[in-house]
């Protein structure tokens, strides 16, 4: 998501109809859909309710697809095959990203809304790390920062605070320029073979001992500030993930300082990345951050989706 994208300050704008419109679904249908359609992938959620009033998660899935259209549907065919729901069973169904706008039609009839996509991101990621008041940091193909807040009486307020370029597409499409890789798995696996002290300036490498009193000296002064001659695709291949995870690290840090808060919930895609979990894990303590990846952090955003109340 780029920085540039609009957003929703301070308050949770009303979910619209989908320009189809639907049917009316039955009065004792149990599950509520989401669905968060991607550039290339797709992702599917389910919420059942259950007897005594609870919401009962069902897993999430995510299918890949380069029309968004088919991408819909091949979810929507799978999750409920796989979790044996009949479109009676369904109440509605809560639609964001930004393909969802490429909607012209029902989805077999149901009701179906769509959901203002940093709504999903802040509902999201207060479920999935049961916090009350965060940081929330959608990384997709590019990245997102929302604060969320949940307020007297269960109502969740959320802030679209700004967002940035750099993201996973960010680190897939200089991977495949400069390396000749685009998929994440051999990305993962070039970066375990890395050594950033061939690629990245830090603080020790320009600075005498305790010239900066309080800034821990391994912290990078420069990214691809000391590429070797030497290189390797491995250590070029880390550099890059690091890169991109500093990048959206030290924004959180920013916002969580200026909302005085510790926690930052981070989701989307990227969080599944082994060097950039890692990024995160290190700042950690350098930073007093708590940055936290839940599980499902990938499906935070359609998690959110499912649960917007209309």
């Amino acid at each position: 998501m780029a920085a540039v994208e609009a957003g929703f300050a301070g308050r949770e704008a009303e979910a619209p109809r989908c320009v189809c419109g639907g049917a009316t679904a039955r009065a004792d249908a149990k599950v509520v859909i989401g669905i968060d359609v991607g550039g290339s992938t797709t992702k599917i959620v389910g919420f059942r309710q259950e007897a005594d009033g609870s919401s009962t998660l069902i897993h999430p899935l995510f299918v890949r697809a380069t029309d968004p259209i088919t991408s819909i549907y091949g979810a929507f065919g799978r999750f409920t095959s796989e979790n044996q729901l009949a479109l009676s069973d369904i109440r509605r169904v809560m639609m964001t990203g930004v393909g969802s706008s490429y909607m012209s039609g029902p989805i077999y009839g149901l009701d179906c809304r769509t959901v203002p996509e940093f709504s999903g991101v802040g509902l999201g990621g207060l479920y999935l790390s049961g916090l009350e008041d965060a940081i929330i940091v959608s990384m997709g193909t590019g990245t997102a920062l929302v604060h969320a807040k949940r307020q007297a009486g269960g109502r969740t307020v959320t802030d679209y605070l700004g967002g940035t370029g750099i993201g996973g597409g960010t680190l897939l499409g200089l991977t495949k320029k400069i390396l000749g890789v685009d998929t994440v798995e051999h990305i993962e696996q070039l970066c375990r073979g890395g050594d950033l002290s061939k690629v990245d300036l830090t603080i020790k490498d320009i600075s005498r001992d305790d010239q900066f009193p309080g800034v821990n000296a391994n912290l990078t002064a420069a990214n691809f500030g000391k590429l070797s001659d030497l290189a390797s695709n491995e250590d070029i291949a880390l550099g890059l993930a690091n890169m991109v995870a500093e990048t959206v690290a030290m924004l959180a840090v920013f916002a969580a300082r200026g909302h005085k808060l510790q926690n930052v919930v981070l989701t989307g895609n990227l969080t599944n990345l082994e060097p950039i979990r890692r990024v995160f894990e290190n700042l950690r303590d350098i930073f007093e951050i708590n940055f936290i990846i839940p599980e499902n952090a990938r499906f935070g955003t359609v998690i959110g989706a499912a649960l917007y109340e209309p």
